[in-house]
């Protein structure tokens, strides 16, 4: 399986970003890449509510979701849309961080509500408060694929262990992990909680992310992490695209994760306890 991550710096213009996406799609697959994977808020990366207002939509009218849906038909390429921000019907007014997976054929086959809400103090200086906008997903989701079976999850997510065993106990064999990564978190901590999903798991790690210093028309400006990443199911880092933007292709051997889950069978051996 030849994948590809499309490693972004993406604006608070939907169109913008759409454009890029659309060109690393292409070069994704003039690569021979069969499925590409984009990083979370690909359509919008903004701090401000009332810019994301002003710019989001629906699902059934988002620009960026239809025109990627019918790129993937014509070029015939499986995708992963890390995430969009969308507007939804809930009566508080927040939005959707959702993820999609699109077929070859340009249909979506499945979607994923980010569950976890990114609500931190990382300084005094550096603060996020995701719930304020977005409301969380309830639902864990396990996408088929003729490659094989994908679990969701969304950055923030990576830190929830369980939630990744619980996928990979359902039969997902890559997890995917897209990503705006906080550039002072992302130093400290994102190789090695992707690593430790793969290990746990016994599956392949699959991370696309956003990068470097976003422009913003209306709000404060976000810095992120950068370093997109494939982890083999044994922990091995197999790429990592620093913080370039940029298409990175990558061979995954899906026989690698039945060979990591029979040297260490850790996904059977689950007891119930007590306490504490």
């Amino acid at each position: 399986m030849r994948v590809a991550l499309l490693q972004m710096n993406s604006s608070d213009l939907p169109e913008e970003n759409l454009a890029t996406a659309g060109a690393m799609l292409r070069e994704a697959k003039d690569q021979g890449a069969e499925f590409a994977f984009l990083p979370e808020v690909m359509n919008c990366l903004s701090t401000s509510r009332v810019h994301q207002e002003a710019v989001l939509t629906s699902e059934a009218e988002d620009a960026t979701l239809a025109a990627l849906v019918d790129l993937c038909a014509e070029l015939g390429i499986w995708l992963l849309i890390g995430s969009l921000g969308l507007k939804t019907q809930d009566a508080d007014g927040r939005f959707a961080n959702r993820s999609f997976v699109v077929s070859s054929e340009g249909d979506i086959v499945a979607r994923y509500d980010k569950i976890h809400m990114f609500d931190v103090d990382v300084s005094p200086e550096e603060t996020y408060r995701e719930s304020d906008g977005y409301r969380p997903g309830n639902k864990a989701v396990v996408a088929e694929t003729p490659f094989g079976k994908l679990g969701l999850s969304i950055c923030y997510d990576v830190r929830f262990g369980h939630l990744h065993r619980s996928l990979a106990q359902a039969g997902a064999e890559i997890l995917t992990v897209p990503a705006a990564f906080s550039h002072v978190t992302g130093a400290a901590h994102w190789e090695v909680l992707l690593r430790s999903r793969a290990i746990e798991t016994g599956c392949f790690v699959i991370a696309p992310a956003q990068t470097g210093n976003h422009s913003a028309s209306r709000g404060q400006s976000r810095r992120t992490h950068g370093h997109s990443m494939v982890v083999a199911p044994w922990g091995e880092v197999l790429a990592d695209a620093g913080t370039d933007l940029g298409v990175t292709v990558v061979e995954i051997d899906l026989t690698l994760v039945q060979k990591a889950r029979r040297q260490v069978p850790s996904l059977q051996h689950d007891r119930d306890f007590s306490g504490p």
